[in-house]
């Protein structure tokens, strides 16, 4: 089964930038399509981007697309996640996971890491 960590959240200023890492263990990593998701204060948990195995991004949330950029380095089985012009809207605890996709979004099918809050102050 997959293990997951994810790091880099952290508390930044409206048209911030930060950069969320997610390290991959236990399983074959360069075979495996993988996302980010997030869960906002009062809102069930959902896509923000996901890719294929091999690096190539296969969905963006349309609010965020164009400001961040979902990317891996399979050789450090990790998942990165930059994320550009932060707006306060994208406030969660960012998680990421084993996923399929098709062209109208993402789905977790593995389990979680602990997660990662990223908050932007307006």
């Amino acid at each position: 089964q997959v293990q997951v960590q994810e790091s880099g959240g952290g508390l930044v200023q409206a048209g911030g930038s930060l950069n969320l890492s997610c390290t991959v263990t236990a399983s074959p990593f360069s075979d495996c399509g993988m996302g980010w998701f997030r869960q906002a204060p009062g809102q069930g948990r959902e896509e923000v981007a996901c890719i294929n195995p091999l690096g190539e991004p296969m969905y963006y949330r349309p609010s965020v697309r164009l400001r961040f950029t979902i990317s891996r380095d399979n050789a450090k089985n990790t998942l990165y996640l930059q994320m550009n012009n932060l707006k306060p809207e994208d406030t969660a605890m960012y998680y990421c996971a084993k996923s399929s996709y098709n062209e109208l979004g993402c789905y977790p099918y593995g389990g979680w890491g602990q997660g990662t809050q990223v908050t932007v102050s307006s």
